[in-house]
């Protein structure tokens, strides 16, 4: 395995959030409804870690280290991981299982099904993230792993449904997305200046 001491601290970076806002709720230190604060915080949590997964590419092209793209893959499935959480918090805080009611909020919050429109998008890659994958579908795993895109317009119209009146946090990561998706098209993409070295090995695109 590769950058094995990168890997690792990526690991632990991203385990420490969801470990303090547990121990938070435990404590009692999250005001007076902690469930729909950790199913905020897990939803706001996926939507951060969709952005860095998508900003593994270009951070290699521009400094030529293939590190970045090396944990590509590992935030995907924490990304996954997160939105697992977010929708369990839900089922349980919000609805305490009672799936009979899950029918009533979907009328009454049309956001729902754009959350979970994201959700089965990032189903199936999470699914198919496995070399095995890769090697099954060929060239189409690319094409099917652009759906990373479809997922962050899915998950920012998802909490612009939400936050409606402050929009300030939203068009910060409204505004990354954006700036993300844009080193994508192919004729800005060219124009951003590519290091190479021998660690940065071929230049992997998503």
């Amino acid at each position: 395995m590769r950058y094995p001491f990168w890997r690792l601290s990526v690991f632990i970076a991203i385990c420490i959030p969801p470990i303090v806002w547990l121990r938070q709720a435990w404590l009692l230190d999250l005001g007076p409804d902690p469930g729909k604060v950790l199913v905020d915080r897990f939803g706001l949590g996926t939507l951060v870690l969709l952005l860095i997964t998508l900003a593994m590419t270009p951070l290699q092209r521009v400094s030529g280290w293939s590190g970045w793209v090396a944990v590509r893959r590992q935030l995907g499935l924490w990304c996954f991981a997160c939105v697992v959480v977010h929708m369990l918090a839900y089922g349980f805080f919000i609805l305490g299982f009672d799936w009979a009611q899950l029918g009533v909020e979907l009328v009454k919050r049309p956001y729902i099904i754009v959350g979970s429109l994201g959700f089965l998008c990032l189903l199936a890659l999470a699914v198919t993230s496995n070399r095995y994958s890769q090697r099954r579908l060929g060239a189409r795993w690319k094409k099917l792993h652009r759906l990373s895109y479809a997922v962050l317009g899915l998950g920012l119209l998802h909490m612009l449904w939400i936050v409606r009146a402050d929009l300030k946090e939203w068009a910060l990561y409204a505004g990354i997305g954006a700036f993300l998706l844009m080193l994508r098209i192919p004729a800005i993409a060219r124009r951003i200046p590519r290091r190479t070295g021998r660690k940065a090995g071929a230049v992997t695109k998503v």
